[in-house]
């Protein structure tokens, strides 16, 4: 691990040409036919809900299994990851944009998952971000997203699946206040792995999974 504080260094680009980079390994990493991620969600959406996933890579398996149901629209900023999800999930729409350059009308969805992707955006902008993700919920509407545990200065490490990767991120408590501020209601908290296949040789690491209701 090393601080993330050389100010020559573009690490928006480097998470990009990162997940460019890896898309393959990564890819295979994260196929499964199952979304346990989903499951505090899906029983509260009606057939036909709008769904937005931010950071949806490849598209599988998370925006995959809502598109069983639902209308998804998917955000990465992977043009690779982004021509996979295409390929793996026709007829979604998916959006090749920085998650903090994307724009939705005020109570767009019903519903908005963010999975293993907010810890690759600075820290410092990931409040705004979530105060986005409340105005584009309609009222009633449902974020499922997962947090870290502690708060960590930016950092990268080498060797993530093949590339060097950047993070940056606070700490669940922080993310649960945070969330409280913007007019959210926490109504679960659970605890997830890495995200990755079972038989994926990983590092142990849990991910919080905060899911939460428009107020």
């Amino acid at each position: 691990m090393k601080p993330a504080s050389d100010p020559s260094v573009d690490y928006r680009a480097l998470v990009r040409e990162g997940y460019d980079a890896c898309a393959a390994e990564f890819s295979a990493a994260r196929m499964r036919e199952d979304a346990p991620e989903l499951e505090l969600l899906l029983p509260c959406l009606a057939t036909g809900s709008r769904v937005l996933d931010l950071g949806c890579g490849a598209g599988v398996p998370v925006a995959a299994a809502l598109a069983r149901e639902h209308r998804v629209v998917g955000v990465d900023f992977s043009a690779e990851q982004i021509r996979r999800a295409r390929a793996n999930v026709p007829g979604v729409e998916f959006i090749e944009s920085d998650l903090m350059a994307v724009e939705f009308s005020d109570a767009s969805f019903e519903a908005i998952v963010a999975f293993y992707s907010l810890f690759h955006l600075p820290r410092e902008e990931h409040e705004e971000l979530l105060r986005r993700v409340h105005r584009w919920l309609a009222p009633g509407g449902h974020l499922l997203a997962t947090v870290t545990r502690v708060r960590e200065d930016a950092y990268t490490e080498d060797g993530f699946f093949g590339v060097r990767m950047y993070w940056s991120n606070w700490g669940c408590e922080d993310y649960v206040q945070m969330l409280e501020a913007l007019g959210f209601e926490l109504l679960a908290s659970r605890t997830l792995g890495h995200g990755y296949s079972d038989g994926e040789a990983r590092r142990p690491e849990t991910h919080p999974l905060l899911f939460a209701r428009k107020r």
